[in-house]
Parts: C-alpha cells; structure tokens; sequence
C-alpha cells in the first residue's frame, strides 16, 4: 500500500475555484486501477499548537494499492486534462509518496 500527501499552494481567492475543478476529477480518479482513496482537505483551527493554518493550502490524500497504480494515475488522460485547468491556479505543489514502516 502507498499512501501519499500532496500539498498544493493555490493563488490567493482561488481555493474554491480549484477544489470545484479537482472534486469534478475525484469520480475519475476513485475508478482508476489501484485507487483506494482520494480527497481533497483543508485546515481546519483546531487550537492545537504548533498547527500552522494556510487558507490557500490543499492537502490531497491518496491511498494506492502500489506504486504502479500510483504512476499510472499520474498519466492518465483526466488527470493530464485536470492539469491543464489548474495550472494558472496552482503556486506550489509537494508530494510526499509513502510506505507503511
């Protein structure tokens, strides 16, 4: 199982207009081969320090079967099709591909 936490800066005042392209994606993605989960979240003020809120901050987190499936959805043709309308929206993007220990 891989399990991944991609972190994506958006431009500020443009979180909802990304979070309505990427939830249109979701569908997709969860038939996709492999696919065992896939949502979008964002902060949420818990209090709990050191917690850093970001409200232009979406944090994507996935669950693959292998790392196979997980380079398969990267290519695939929705996901290039989703990537084309978020690029004039997106500022940064961190991906963290991970394995249980």
């Amino acid at each position: 199982m891989i399990s991944v936490i991609a972190s994506i800066r958006v431009k500020a005042g443009r979180r909802s207009e990304f979070l309505q392209i990427f939830k249109a994606n979701v569908p997709k993605v969860r038939e996709e081969k492999g696919c065992v989960e896939y949502f979008p979240t964002v902060d949420v003020d818990s209090g709990l320090p050191p917690q850093a809120l970001d409200e232009n901050m979406v944090t994507i987190i996935e669950k693959w079967e292998s790392l196979e499936a997980l380079r398969d959805h990267l290519t695939a043709p929705h996901m290039l099709a989703y990537k084309g309308k978020i690029k004039e929206i997106v500022e940064d993007l961190s991906l963290k591909v991970l394995q249980e220990a």
